[in-house]
């Protein structure tokens, strides 16, 4: 009995104990708040954290839900989102860092550093965040100053852009090949146009109504805006001859009269990136292009905007990294007048590096006016130092286009032309021909396959090994005699260099063609397409490796590939590394040391010297009296098979300097169809006339 009651009591005794601690607790009220409630709150500290995590992750409406909207001036979600919004993304706000300093022990002022980066560089400051108690814990007291300390509510964040300077693209005198110019911006103001104006402007400038009406209805644009349709070349003044032409002269600024004849069109200047040289080197300097969303997510993080160009082709894309430099930046609190109140941070501004090239533009133009109207490519170098004179690709296009916008018309034509003006001829693999035989020859000798003395004998303008070869015949264009090397190459002889490379084997032929760097990349600026001695791994059949002694079966090679394997001839035995960045003094870089023996060097090179300078020499159209020149010509044909009567020829020219000289010069050309106009000897005579002025 006692035990019942002693358990009785006990049990009392515990549940008396409960009810007087949950009356305790429950019962013990901070504020409306309970105490189990308050234990249960998050720690300003942690909240902080939580608040300034969510900037970068522009999550705003979250960190609204986390202020005390009575003790932040009432401020609505939307007002918050947005000034939140424009000020962290406007300075591109990211790695946003808080280092939590000592409180003491006043739990609801948080001090903290804050460190982020923007663009215009790091901004570092201290700062309190102040709380309140809330409903359901801890609530953040926002003002404007917990952006940044120094920040009003009635001040503004800005950030000012300082933009930098595109470097210039340069030839190796100064000359300027892409540069600042001034363009005219076509533009319309919607208070001043009038119902027809779109319809009369599509029209003048050749683009559709539909691409204006879209400008138009950009979100910033109101009644006294100034809207930009398009960028046209600025008209300039006429010469003294447009004067005297008269027709020429009353056409001059038709395009801006009558721009300006329609309602509400104005014209303003505006900076662009100029090509003074146009079609002249197009293939060669490139373009820039406004960036694409595509380009900025490429290139995020590299100071790119969406105002940016960037280089697309040629040298602007090559030297991209070089030549675009950085723009300035400034981040700014400015007051309600507009005054600087506080700088939060300055990166300066940093313009772009001129390029300078090995290039010579009175070269350059020169060779492009005279091969204007051709399918061709050309070559040019100093043999004694590898810098790269002139690249020229024809027919070509002038690269302001980009910069301008080409009607749909005009893109169109460019691309339809069956000359293909956009394809960079320098840059692709052609079939050498004869031009080809310097480097068999030099091969043959060091392979002990030709005795340059030796005479091979008369077989008149056609050969065969024997009936193996079927009905094929390597042909020729004249006999002579005695055949020796010199007198193959002064004749261009097809069948001395096809027995020549039967005496070489196709496994020799091919490890030299190797160790000459086909198959292999140029050690160049510009990637060029690899040169290759056959479409397979080896030369599969004597029939191949005779044409290959001429430059024909299926060896090709890149012009830039074949001159500098010319400067062997020049440079005892060594083939130099081509290049197009100017250097004050001009070094001399191998790429090839001794890849053929002096032996063969000197004796082929005075064989080239007669090519040039003897009568009968394939190359006599441009023998000179001042200057002594060697070199080789060669006529490529191209057809679908041995019987194939309709097919087209390259012509190839490759002349050079052959002692020394003040103007130093190698130059390679090639022409595409020249069957029936002169076959080689087209090649010669423009390229007299280049030569002509480029030694006057």
């Amino acid at each position: 009995m006692r035990k019942n009651k002693a358990r009785k009591k006990g049990k009392t005794a515990k549940i008396l104990l409960s009810c007087i601690l949950a009356a305790a607790l429950g019962g013990i009220v901070f504020a409306g708040i309970s105490l189990v409630q308050r234990l249960q709150w998050k720690d300003p500290q942690e909240i902080l954290q939580e608040y300034m995590a969510c900037i970068a992750s522009q999550e705003y409406g979250k960190m609204y839900q986390m202020i005390s909207k009575e003790e932040s001036g009432g401020i609505t979600e939307e007002e918050f989102i947005e000034r939140n919004a424009n000020i962290y993304e406007g300075i591109e706000a990211e790695n946003i860092k808080i280092q939590l300093l000592d409180s003491g022990k006043e739990k609801e002022v948080v001090p903290y550093e804050c460190t982020m980066d923007t663009i215009a560089g790091e901004i570092h400051f201290e700062n309190s965040a102040c709380f309140v108690e809330g409903e359901s814990g801890y609530e953040l007291v926002w003002e404007d100053s917990l952006i940044f300390p120094q920040l009003g509510p009635e001040d503004k964040v800005q950030v000012l852009t300082e933009s930098a300077q595109r470097g210039k693209i340069l030839d190796r005198n100064g000359k300027v090949f892409a540069g600042k110019g001034v363009a005219s911006s076509v533009g319309l103001v919607p208070e001043k146009m009038e119902e027809n104006s779109v319809k009369e402007l599509a029209a003048l400038l050749k683009i559709d109504e539909e691409s204006i009406q879209t400008a138009l209805s950009a979100s910033w644009v109101s009644e006294d805006s100034f809207v930009p349709i398009k960028t046209i070349p600025k008209e300039g003044v006429p010469d003294v001859m447009d004067m005297l032409l008269g027709e020429a002269f009353a056409e001059e600024g038709s395009l801006e009269q009558a721009l300006l004849q329609v309602p509400g069109v104005m014209i303003t200047d505006v900076e662009v990136r100029e090509y003074p040289l146009k079609e002249a080197a197009a293939h060669l300097v490139g373009y820039v292009q406004s960036v694409t969303a595509e380009d900025l997510k490429e290139h995020e993080g590299e100071g790119y905007t969406s105002g940016s160009v960037i280089g697309r082709s040629g040298m602007e894309g090559l030297y991209e990294e070089r030549l675009r430099g950085k723009n300035g930046y400034k981040i700014l609190i400015k007051d309600s007048h507009g005054n600087n109140k506080s700088l939060l941070a300055m990166t300066p501004v940093q313009d772009g590096e001129d390029i300078r090239l090995t290039i010579d533009a009175g070269l350059q133009e020169t060779l492009y006016e005279q091969l204007s109207e051709d399918k061709s490519c050309s070559v040019a170098m100093n043999p004694y130092t590898g810098e790269v004179l002139a690249l020229v690709s024809t027919p070509s296009y002038d690269n302001n286009g980009f910069i301008m916008g080409f009607s749909e018309e005009e893109w169109t034509a460019l691309n339809e032309d069956e000359n293909m003006p956009l394809y960079n001829r320098f840059r692709q693999t052609w079939c050498p021909g004869s031009v080809f035989k310097p480097i068999i020859a030099s091969v043959g000798i060091d392979c002990n396959a030709i005795d340059p003395l030796a005479d091979y004998g008369n077989e008149g303008t056609s050969w065969q090994k024997d009936e193996s070869w079927g009905d094929y015949y390597v042909t020729t264009l004249h006999e002579y005699e005695p055949v020796t090397l010199k007198n193959a190459l002064i004749y261009s002889d097809n069948i001395y260099f096809a027995k020549a490379a039967l005496n070489i084997g196709a496994d020799n032929l091919t490890k030299a063609l190797k160790q000459l760097g086909f198959g292999a990349d140029l050690p160049f600026e510009i990637t060029m397409t690899r040169s290759q001695y056959s479409n397979t791994e080896e030369i599969q059949s004597e029939v191949q490796l005779a044409d290959s002694g001429y430059g024909q079966g299926q060896i090709l090679i890149n012009p830039v590939h074949l001159a500098a394997l010319y400067t062997a001839f020049l440079n005892q035995d060594d083939v130099l590394t081509p290049y197009l960045l100017y250097k004050e003094e001009p070094g001399t870089s191998v790429w090839l040391p001794q890849a053929f023996s002096t032996e063969a060097v000197q004796t082929v090179a005075e064989g080239m010297e007669q090519v040039i300078n003897d009568p009968n020499g394939t190359g006599y159209g441009v023998h000179r009296e001042d200057i002594w020149l060697a070199g080789k010509t060669g006529t490529a044909e191209i057809k679908a098979s041995v019987e194939d009567t309709t097919g087209t020829e390259l012509g190839w020219l490759a002349v050079y300097t052959a002692q020394e000289t003040e103007n130093p010069l190698l130059l390679v050309t090639m022409v595409e169809d020249v069957k029936d106009r002169g076959g080689s000897g087209y090649v010669t005579d423009k390229i007299r006339t280049v030569l002509d002025t480029y030694f006057s």
